[in-house]
C-alpha cells in the first residue's frame, strides 16, 4: 500500500540533524515565529557531543580546543567556575540546557532518521523519515540541512593498509578510545589535523611510542598565547579585517610573522620545517604536540608510501614497525539521503558543494544548508551567525538573496574549488554577520571599539546592532574581551593602532 504524504503546515521548517548547528537553528526560526521540527537520527540530541552517537568522533577525556567564551551561543554562557577548555560531558550538558532554555524540547523528534530528502512534485521538500519501525512521508515548504560536516571518516588509499598486522589494528581517529590500550606500544599517528596531534600527544605522554607521519608540516599554534586562548588572539575581527585590505602575499607574510612569534617554527622543536607561505602549509592546533616532539616523546615521518604487514615504508626511504596505526585524516562531506537530482545540483562531492555563502542554491528554494564547511577556529559563533542569517531570510526580516545573487555566489563557490577547502572563522563569522545584518557598528562605540576589533569574536558580540540586539550585550562583550586579561581598557597598544589605521576605513564601510 502506498504510504500517505502529509503536507506540513506552512509555518513548519525542517531541521536535519540536532547538534549544535541544528539547535541554533531551531532556536532562531522559534524566535521568529517559525514552527521547527528538529529530526534526529540518535535518541539524544548533541551531535558530535554525544558520544552515543553513531557518528561522533570524541573519545574519553577529550576537551575542546577553544575557550568556554567561544564555544557559546549568544544567549547562554557557561556556568560560572567552568574551565577553560570543557570537557565532552559539560558540552553536551550545555546544548541540553540551551534546548531546554530556548524551548526546542518539544521540537525533537530522536532516533528519527531522515531516509531521503528530495524536491516534492507540487513544490517544497519531501522528507522521509523511519522511527520506532514507522515511516513517514511529509513534505516541508522550507527545510534546514544540519547534519554535520565531521560524521563521516576519510581514509586516505595507502598501499597495503587493509592488510596491517599489527596486534593493535589500524582505525580512523573517529574509533579512537583513550590512550591505554596503547601504553608502552609503537603508535603511527597519521595526519597533522587537530584531533591527530591531540591524539598523538595524548599517546605520548600517555606511556606510548609515537610516531607522526604527515603529507605536509602545518604550522602548529599551542591552545593558549601568553594565558590567553589562541583564538582571541587570532581569530579576531581586526584578521577579518585586514583580509580586506592586505593583498594575499603581505596578508600571508604578516600571517607567518604572528605565527612564528607566537609559537615558533615547528624545525625548531625538531619537526620538519614547514612551506614558508603559510597558505600552502596550513595551520593547525595543539598545546603539548611540538614540546612532546621536542622532548623525543614523538618521531615526524614524512607521509606513509607502504605498508607490508606491521612494517611501514615511508617517503624517503624510511621505515618501522607498528603495534597500531590511527588515522587523523579528517572527514569526507556525505549527506546520503539527498536524491540524485539534488545531489548534482550542488555539484556534491567528498569535499565540495557549491552554495552561495555556503548556504542557499538559486535552484533549491526553501532549501538552506548549515555548518557543513570546513572551518578553522570555534564553531559555536559562526553557527548561531549562520542561523539567524537563515532564520531572517525565512520569516521575512531581512530579504532573502536575488537569484542574481545567488547564482554569482555560486559561482565564486564553484572558482574556490581549487583552492584550499577550510574556511577562516573570522571570515565566515563577518560574512554571515553582514549577510544578517548584525555586523556591529565599530564607529558608533569608541569606548568598545578596541574590545571588538582585538577582543574575541564571541558570539554576543554580534548581538549589539540589528534585529534582536541584547540590551546587556555592551557589559559581556567588555567581559569577553577583559578574560584572561587580554584586553581589559579601550586604550590601543601602538601595534594595534596601527592595524586599527589599515583596517578602520574597511570596518567604516562595513557598518555603514
Amino acid at each position: 500500500m502506498k504510504q500517505q504524504t502529509t503536507a506540513m503546515p506552512e509555518n513548519c521548517v525542517a531541521v536535519i540533524g540536532a547538534g549544535p548547528g541544528g539547535l541554533a537553528a531551531a532556536k532562531w526560526l522559534m524566535a521568529h515565529g517559525l514552527d521547527p521540527v528538529v529530526f534526529e537520527a540518535s535518541a539524544r540530541l548533541g551531535g558530535q557531543w554525544n558520544s552515543a552517537c553513531a557518528t561522533s568522533a570524541v573519545w574519553p577525556g577529550m576537551r575542546t580546543n577553544t575557550s568556554r567564551i567561544m564555544t557559546a551561543f549568544s544567549d547562554l554562557d557557561h556556568a560560572p567556575g567552568s574551565a577553560t577548555y570543557l570537557t565532552q560531558d559539560e558540552m553536551l550538558d550545555y546544548l541540553e540546557r540551551y534546548a531546554f532554555v530556548s524551548g526546542l524540547l518539544p521540537t525533537l523528534r530522536l532516533s528519527t532518521r531522515v531516509e531521503s530528502l528530495e524536491a516534492a512534485a507540487g513544490g517544497g521538500w519531501l522528507i522521509r523519515s523511519a522511527s520506532g519501525g514507522r515511516e513517514r512521508s511529509e513534505v516541508f515548504r522550507r527545510v534546514v540541512v544540519a547534519t554535520g560536516r565531521c560524521g563521516t571518516p576519510s581514509v586516505p588509499e595507502i598501499s597495503g593498509l587493509s592488510g596491517f598486522s599489527g596486534s593493535l589494528g589500524a582505525i580512523h581517529a573517529a574509533q579512537y578510545n583513550g590512550a591505554e590500550r596503547y601504553r608502552g606500544r609503537h603508535v603511527l599517528v597519521a595526519g597533522c589535523s587537530i584531533s591527530a596531534l591531540e591524539i598523538a600527544s595524548e599517546l605520548a605522554y600517555g606511556g606510548a611510542r609515537v610516531t607522526v607521519a604527515n603529507r605536509r608540516q602545518r604550522y602548529v599554534l599551542p591552545k593558549l598565547i601568553s594565558g590567553v586562548p589562541t583564538e582571541h588572539a587570532m581569530f579576531n575581527r581586526a584578521a577579518a579585517l585586514l583580509g580586506g585590505v592586505l593583498p594575499p602575499p603581505e596578508l600571508a607574510a604578516g600571517l607567518r610573522a604572528k605565527v612564528l612569534a607566537v609559537a615558533g617554527n615547528p624545525a625548531q622543536f625538531g619537526a620538519p620545517a614547514p612551506d614558508d607561505d603559510i597558505f600552502a602549509a596550513g595551520i593547525t592546533q595543539s598545546q603539548q604536540f611540538l614540546p612532546a616532539v621536542a622532548e623525543g616523546r614523538i618521531a615526524v615521518m614524512p607521509w606513509i608510501e607502504e605498508i607490508d604487514g606491521n612494517r611501514v615504508l615511508f617517503r624517503g626511504g624510511r621505515r618501522g614497525e607498528f603495534d597500531g596505526i590511527i588515522l587523523g585524516t579528517g572527514y569526507r562531506l556525505s549527506l546520503p539521503f539527498l536524491d540524485a537530482a539534488t545531489a548534482a545540483t550542488l555539484g556534491l562531492d567528498d569535499v565540495h558543494m557549491d552554495l552561495h555563502d555556503h548556504t542557499f542554491h538559486p535552484d533549491l528554494p526553501g532549501l538552506a544548508f548549515l555548518g557543513l564547511y570546513d572551518l578553522v577556529g570555534p564553531y559555536l559563533p559562526v553557527l548561531e551567525l549562520q542561523a539567524r542569517w537563515i532564520s531572517y531570510c525565512f520569516a521575512g526580516v531581512v530579504p532573502m538573496p536575488s537569484q542574481a545573487e545567488m547564482a554569482e555566489g555560486v559561482g565564486r563557490a564553484r572558482a574556490m574549488r581549487a583552492g584550499p577547502p577550510a574556511v577562516p572563522m573570522h571570515v565566515a563569522a563577518l560574512g554571515f554577520a553582514r549577510n544578517a545584518g548584525v555586523d556591529p557598528d565599530l564607529s558608533a562605540r569608541p569606548d568598545l571599539e578596541r574590545a571588538l576589533l582585538f577582543g574575541p569574536l564571541s558570539a554576543v558580540s554580534f548581538r549589539l546592532d540589528g534585529a534582536d540586539a541584547l540590551p546587556d550585550a555592551t557589559l559581556r562583550v567588555q567581559g569577553a574581551a577583559a578574560a584572561f586579561g587580554a584586553v581589559a581598557h579601550p586604550a590601543f597598544t601602538a601595534e594595534e593602532q596601527a592595524i586599527r589605521g589599515l583596517v578602520r576605513r574597511e570596518a567604516l564601510s562595513s557598518a555603514a
